[in-house]
């Protein structure tokens, strides 16, 4: 093991675990100060543990720090703008993906199946955030969610063409990916919502992502 590759490791543990801590302390300026490094040290960790370097992760997961970065502002405009610098980093996910499915291995029976098991729990959050949401933001994040749910779709397809360790890593973290991005949405919007705190929402974020990428390394 590579000392670069060490200090990723060391680097994203240390500061996922601070932000986790400040997170749940709500001390905004410790998370503002840690959470640009979590994606960060993720993207070391893919860059000096593979043999070969995919681009379309590496884009992934620049994207999903970007979002990091805009999500820490305030007001709608820094939302929106995070949210698009996620929709782009699930859609580099899905060609990720893609570079390890093989079509003919699934049948479209299993593609519809797939795509109504996220369609459903997208429809069923939003009913419950409809009358927290501003209008104006409701339906591109029902689409954001939704592309969030295809994410996961060809990441279960990949799995599906090879099955294997790496795919089923895979599998699980674009799924906590979801339910970050679910929880979110609550501690956001619904300020009644049992999701008081950012510390579910950075959790199964700093873990779903974590463990996408250990599942594409070559």
């Amino acid at each position: 093991m590579n000392l670069m590759k060490i200090f990723s490791i060391i680097l994203f543990l240390f500061v996922t675990l601070v932000h986790l801590y400040a997170s749940g302390k709500t001390d905004g300026k410790m998370r503002d100060l840690t959470k640009p490094f979590i994606l960060l040290s993720l993207i070391g960790i893919y860059c000096f543990s593979t043999e070969k370097i995919v681009w379309t992760v590496v884009l992934a997961l620049c994207f999903s720090w970007l979002g990091d970065l805009f999500l820490m502002g305030e007001g709608p405009v820094w939302f929106i703008t995070g949210g698009i610098s996620f929709t782009v980093s699930h859609l580099f996910f899905i060609l990720s993906y893609l570079k390890e499915t093989d079509p003919e291995k699934i049948g479209i029976v299993t593609v519809i199946l797939l795509m109504i098991l996220y369609f459903f729990p997208v429809l069923i959050i939003f009913d419950g955030l409809r009358p927290h949401l501003p209008k104006d933001l409701f339906y591109p994040m029902f689409l954001y969610l939704f592309i969030n749910g295809m994410m996961n779709c060809f990441a279960i397809f990949r799995f599906l063409s090879f099955p294997s360790l790496k795919g089923i890593v895979t599998v699980f973290g674009s799924a906590l990916f979801f339910l970050s991005d679910t929880f979110l949405f609550f501690v956001q919007f619904k300020k009644e919502s049992r999701l008081k705190t950012s510390f579910s929402v950075m959790c199964t974020y700093a873990l779903g992502e974590l463990l996408i990428t250990l599942g594409l390394i070559q």
